[in-house]
């Protein structure tokens, strides 16, 4: 609405200390975000080109108003008044987002180490958790993708990685409108996503 893109212009100037353009070093400002262990791979993603709907790969050095809106739309909820298709392209967009942000070398294809790296990552902050562990479970849940997007494989055959549509089907029934969300909205310096 209107009033929500007022109130992200407001929250943009906030970040970018009144200046046309965002860079990372702004997002330090945001408490919240200091303290998730994705922190690094979030911000990315508000710069990656991809996200960003640029035809050139890569990683953008700041991000304008329009920018920040075009990333911003990937958090937006489900609305009551949305039909099935709306519903599910909103969707399929958000899954994409993680999609990129998983992907780190940005091929189209999340492979065990990024999967591994971004687990662990998301596990750091465990202090009963051994880096072993999440090493084990990291690979535990790409053996599972492997078989839930390839089927039954045999020993001698490796899984290259995971590939958008075969992020499309791990996500399926996950309940991604929910879990994925950005509080930018209010005035507050908070933000979390999954």
């Amino acid at each position: 609405t209107a009033d929500q893109i007022e109130q992200l212009h407001r929250r943009f100037k906030q970040l970018s200390n009144e200046k046309p353009t965002l860079r990372k070093e702004h997002f330090d400002s945001i408490p919240d975000l200091e303290f998730n262990p994705i922190r690094s791979k979030i911000v990315q993603a508000f710069f990656d080109r991809r996200n960003l709907r640029q035809e050139e790969p890569g990683l953008a050095d700041e991000i304008n108003f329009e920018d920040f809106l075009t990333v911003m739309s990937y958090f937006r909820p489900i609305e009551p008044d949305m039909d099935e298709e709306q519903v599910e392209r909103v969707r399929k967009d958000k899954i994409k987002f993680l999609f990129h942000m998983y992907d780190a070398d940005r091929d189209g294809l999340i492979t065990l180490e990024e999967y591994r790296n971004v687990v662990e990552e998301l596990l750091s902050g465990n202090p009963h958790l051994e880096k072993g562990a999440a090493r084990s479970i990291a690979d535990g849940a790409m053996l599972e993708a492997a078989q839930t997007c390839a089927g039954p494989m045999g020993s001698n055959q490796v899984y290259a990685g995971i590939t958008f549509e075969d992020f499309l089907k791990i996500w399926r029934g996950i309940d991604i409108e929910t879990k994925m969300h950005v509080r930018f909205l209010n005035m507050e310096p908070i933000a979390h996503c999954c």
